[in-house]
């Protein structure tokens, strides 16, 4: 798991953003196959992995982008010392 600082950890908005996103995705996905005369199976499961990664792959970012701009005092990532 990515350590973050505890300044950067509070908010918890940019991980309801990366649920927000996945869960419409899926969504999109599970209708477009459903109307496209898939089984409920198959329908359930694009969804789900289509949920899954795009989850994933955002969760990735988030976190990379999170580390990479953390300015709090004391963070000192990727060997650079903190701004300010």
């Amino acid at each position: 798991m990515v350590k973050l600082c505890s300044q950067c950890n509070n908010s918890p908005w940019p991980f309801v953003m990366v649920f927000v996103v996945s869960v419409v995705s899926g969504f999109v996905t599970w209708l477009t196959l459903t109307f496209a005369q898939f089984g409920s199976v198959e329908s359930l499961a694009g969804g789900g992995l289509i949920f899954a990664a795009v989850g994933t792959t955002l969760l990735h970012y988030v976190f990379n982008c999170m580390k990479r701009h953390c300015r709090h005092a004391g963070a000192n990532h990727h060997g650079h010392h903190a701004v300010g």
